[in-house]
């Protein structure tokens, strides 16, 4: 499957095997830079909706301007997903209707940011790299709720964070995105480092705890799934 901005295609997999075999050669083309990115100006979120009780979903991407925190652009996708859940490869299950949502838009993606994982991840390869390295494009994850890894309890005040690891190695960050509130999970996906994600996470994190872009992608996502 090929989108209008990938430019590695999407490949669905027929077992969970074929899956874990097609992780492993994209995760070799993940490129993690160690100095800061240019800084972009806008971000474009991309989350997906579930009907209850089937496999009917809807997909978002939504772009914001970093400055303002405005909304860009809008594109959705909706459709029957069709790999099953399996914890580790849930890329597999929700990439189609993300570029399918993806190509909905008229400009390019400068940076994605991906309500779930980049590097924190079994493998080493979430759905924030996923995308990323089929885009060939700076993505992150962000998640609400940590999958693997361990971290000490940052500071209470908005912007501190602590590391998310796994022994010795340093797969996110916990980050306070508001004073007092629970943390966010942020992992660098591709062409993107943890530093730059964890300043554009708490950039547009500045009324609710998970960042606009995705914030966004979840609510539109949800109300075309509610009114098709």
């Amino acid at each position: 499957m090929t989108g209008k901005w990938t430019v590695v295609p999407h490949r669905t997999p027929a077992d969970v095997a074929e899956a874990e075999q097609i992780q492993a050669r994209l995760r070799e083309r993940v490129v993690l830079p160690a100095e800061p990115i240019e800084p972009p100006v806008t971000v474009t979120g991309l989350d997906i909706s579930y009907a209850v009780g089937s496999e009917r979903a809807v997909a978002a991407a939504v772009t914001i301007e970093v400055s303002s925190r405005d909304i860009l652009e809008v594109g959705t996708a909706a459709g029957v997903v069709s790999f099953p859940y399996v914890p580790g490869l849930l890329a597999f299950r929700e990439i189609p209707l993300l570029l399918a949502a993806l190509d909905r838009l008229d400009r390019p993606p400068e940076v994605l940011v991906c309500d779930g994982f980049g590097i924190a991840h079994p493998r080493r390869f979430g759905l924030a790299s996923h995308l990323g390295v089929l885009l060939d494009r700076p993505s992150f994850g962000v998640a609400k709720n940590e999958f693997i890894g361990t971290y000490a309890e940052p500071g209470t005040r908005r912007g501190e964070w602590s590391e998310l690891r796994e022994g010795d190695e340093v797969l996110g960050r916990a980050v306070r995105t508001r004073t007092g509130v629970k943390p966010v999970y942020v992992s660098a996906g591709h062409r993107i480092g943890l530093a730059d994600a964890t300043g554009l996470t708490v950039r547009l994190s500045t009324r609710f705890r998970v960042p606009e872009p995705t914030r966004q992608a979840d609510i539109i996502s949800r109300r075309v799934l509610r009114e098709s």
